[in-house]
């Protein structure tokens, strides 16, 4: 049986209660979680407790002295920043420079103002150790099966014509992470927030964006501003395409259609029986049409990723590119430079 790496968690919020835990809960056998740390011992508590039914052992760690001590413990390979988005980049930048290897939630960064410096900084006291460590980012879009399928897809469509991606999101107080005042003082709020996903998935279906133009409003007052935002690009290759996105729809609707000289392929996120993901469409030019459903799995698929690049040998360079820190900024620098097209 393969060693366990043995890692700790920075965060103990929502996404970690019901994504982290859960999900490397599934993997037991390749991750030992020894630590879950917050600002407050209630916070991290109350973390530990749901944690503890498949890892015994974890601990709880809160406030300045237990990030020292998470950093100061050899036994640590690895660390999970799920914090507020203004505060992981510091954060993890610390914990790189102890050592540690760090896979941050997304957004990579506020704006790519931060993305450039803290990429500067990391790349300076690494210069002597390409080896490590290493910093991912979570981007859990770029690792779902529908969009593996949808981007084999998309390159059997022959010359690019249009794409379309429709974000009517369900961001309202029913939701659990509409109370969390991190994303209503953020700049960009949930349409940069929500919109990395959509710009990974965007990015990894097509391409590079070459150009945008924007316009935004603020109607739902209840929400951060802008609500909305809708966009015109061009891809890299020349094929233009639409970026529209509501942050809370009373009808939530959320898909990316590609449309070539040889068909078109629609990437619908839904539930069929009970399990939420993505239904993958190939529409031919004889007007006949292929689906497929793909469960949800892009956490626990990045987790296992991430695990397995931190336990190769080798650079950092040469392990998977769907976990970059990079790339997670270039998704902040789309929606960055919508959000600045629409000022």
């Amino acid at each position: 049986m393969a060693k366990r790496t043995q890692i700790a968690i920075v965060g103990a919020g929502i996404f970690v209660k019901t994504q982290y835990i859960p999900r490397l809960s599934e993997i037991s056998d390749l991750v030992s979680v020894k630590y879950i740390w917050s600002r407050s011992e209630e916070s991290a508590r109350s973390a530990v407790g749901l944690a503890r039914k498949n890892f015994a052992e974890v601990e709880c760690k809160w406030g300045d002295a237990g990030l020292d001590d998470i950093m100061q413990d050899s036994s640590i390979t690895a660390v999970a920043v799920v914090l507020a988005g203004q505060f992981q980049v510091d954060i993890s930048l610390r914990l790189l420079k102890a050592g540690k290897h760090v896979i941050q939630e997304k957004p990579a960064a506020a704006n790519i103002a931060e993305a450039e410096k803290a990429l500067l900084d990391y790349k300076a006291f690494c210069a002597d150790s390409p080896s490590g460590p290493y910093w991912a980012v979570a981007e859990n879009y770029r690792f779902e099966p529908g969009f593996s399928e949808g981007r084999k897809l998309v390159g059997e469509l022959g010359d690019l014509m249009s794409v379309q991606v429709i974000v009517e999101g369900s961001m309202n107080s029913s939701n659990p992470y509409f109370s969390s005042s991190w994303r209503h003082n953020f700049t960009g709020g949930f349409i940069l927030d929500m919109g990395v996903h959509m710009i990974a998935g965007l990015r990894l279906l097509v391409g590079e964006l070459g150009s945008v133009s924007a316009f935004a409003s603020h109607v739902d007052k209840s929400l951060p501003p802008p609500d909305t935002i809708s966009s015109t690009f061009k891809l890299e290759n020349g094929c233009p395409g639409t970026f529209v996105m509501v942050v809370s729809s009373s009808s939530p609707k959320i898909f990316w259609r590609v449309v070539g000289l040889k068909g078109a392929v629609q990437i619908e996120r839904g539930n069929v029986n009970g399990q939420h993901g993505y239904m993958v469409r190939k529409f031919n030019v004889d007007g006949q049409f292929t689906e497929a459903f793909y469960p949800f799995s892009g956490v626990t698929d990045e987790l296992k990723m991430f695990l397995n690049n931190v336990n190769s040998e080798g650079s950092p360079a040469k392990y998977d590119p769907r976990l970059s820190y990079t790339e997670g900024a270039r998704d902040v620098a789309v929606l960055e430079a919508m959000l600045e097209s629409a000022a």
